[in-house]
């Protein structure tokens, strides 16, 4: 009972804390239209978030197992607070970059809140409790772009005090209702804050870890050059208005809510989680190479869904193993490799796409992508099911 508290307080405050970040990210590029920086510029604005993720998810990750879940959390979720304030205030192209590098150095406490699920759930419960911070994610990009469509009838600053008071609710809850889950015998260590390329250097000599982190830095390299030029897709293809286009959006993120909260801790007992990452990164590789090709809208909808089930299985289980092939006190750690690896994909991916839609047209990032997901099915099919030397765990073990 108190771990099912424990998970429903952290779905909340993920969710609100999600639902700020909603407000902001479609408000980027009309900040781009008002500055006009150079496209280079606005690849770089688009990119920092990841970035910082990219280098602070591991030490976060690796300083929440010495220091406690609590405490990091809480930091964060203040600085994420002032980070929306500042993006509030901005008045500068200058100012923006600080908001969205402070934004991406607070935000890479999602390795943190999965170390909490980590602490409480028992391991073949721990692919529906990743699932639940998808499904937080999902809700969260459903609410805050509608959000911020109301909240500009007020203002140009008013979005970002929306996603400030949104992350201070959050921030309150967790300080309210969140308790300390981590529990370790002795005195923390002392901190060592070594590079993410240091962190990540261990996780690739890890022979568990590192084919997962593989197959996630493929999947999510192409997936996130296909998100940020799929409002592209739709111009360019279907002409779609920027309100069709705001509903297609909030399709995705229902289907992902439905997927993440309701199906997939079902499947994950039923199928096990090495035969669900497999089976999702062949729905996208099958969705997204259709996608590249198809004209017809209804034909879109259709594909999303198929997508949309890749996606809500294929990273919360892929967390799962990553935390199953750790050890207790290696939580925060391993799962902080694995989401700066995905940070890392989510820098290189869109600035990729955006060359390849340049060069050969709308349909090259969704493609792009498939070929990528189906290069990770390949390597998942190899990894997870490849006949076990005496005494090897199967995959789902």
């Amino acid at each position: 009972m108190k771990a099912r508290r424990t998970l429903a307080t952290l779905f909340l405050i993920v969710f609100t804390d999600l639902v700020g970040f909603g407000i902001v990210i479609p408000l980027l590029p009309l900040y781009a239209d008002h500055y006009r920086p150079a496209p280079w510029v606005f690849g770089l604005l688009m990119a920092s978030y990841s970035a910082m993720q990219f280098i602070f998810a591991p030490v976060l990750g690796r300083l929440s197992d010495r220091v406690g879940r609590r405490p990091v959390l809480l930091f964060s979720l203040a600085g994420s607070v002032a980070g929306y304030a500042l993006f509030a205030l901005a008045n500068s192209i200058a100012l923006l970059f600080v908001s969205r590098l402070f934004a991406g150095i607070c935000g890479a406490n999602i390795a943190t809140a999965q170390a909490v699920i980590a602490d409480t759930t028992p391991p073949e419960g721990r692919a529906r409790g990743m699932g639940l911070i998808g499904a937080a994610f999902g809700l969260g990009f459903i609410a805050g772009p509608a959000l911020a469509g109301l909240l500009l009838h007020f203002g140009a600053a008013a979005p970002g005090w929306g996603a400030a008071t949104f992350s201070a609710v959050a921030l309150s809850m967790a300080f309210l209702f969140l308790p300390e889950t981590r529990t370790s015998a002795g005195e923390p260590a002392a901190v060592r804050f070594a590079s993410p390329l240091a962190r990540l250097a261990r996780g690739w000599s890890d022979r568990k870890l590192a084919p997962l982190l593989l197959i996630g830095f493929l999947v999510v390299t192409g997936f996130a050059g296909f998100e940020v030029t799929f409002a592209q897709f739709l111009h360019g293809r279907f002409a779609l208005s920027h309100d069709r286009v705001s509903f297609m959006f909030v399709y995705v993120g229902v289907l992902a809510a439905i997927i993440q909260g309701g199906l997939l801790g079902r499947l994950s007992r039923r199928f096990g989680e090495a035969r669900l990452v497999v089976a999702g990164l062949l729905s996208i590789a099958l969705g997204l190479g259709v996608l590249a090709g198809t004209h017809r809208l209804s034909t879109l909808l259709a594909i999303l869904v198929v997508v949309s089930f890749g996606t809500g299985v294929v990273m919360p289980s892929l967390s799962s193993l990553v935390s199953r092939g750790a050890g207790h006190d290696e939580q925060g750690a391993a799962l902080g490799a694995f989401q700066s690896m995905g940070s890392l994909a989510r820098v290189l991916g869109p600035f990729a796409a955006e060359l390849a839609l340049g060069r050969w047209g709308v349909g090259a990032p969704p493609a792009a992508a498939a070929v990528l997901a189906f290069a990770a099915a390949g390597g998942a099919v190899t990894v997870f099911f490849r006949r076990p030397r005496s005494g090897q765990e199967s995959p789902d073990s």
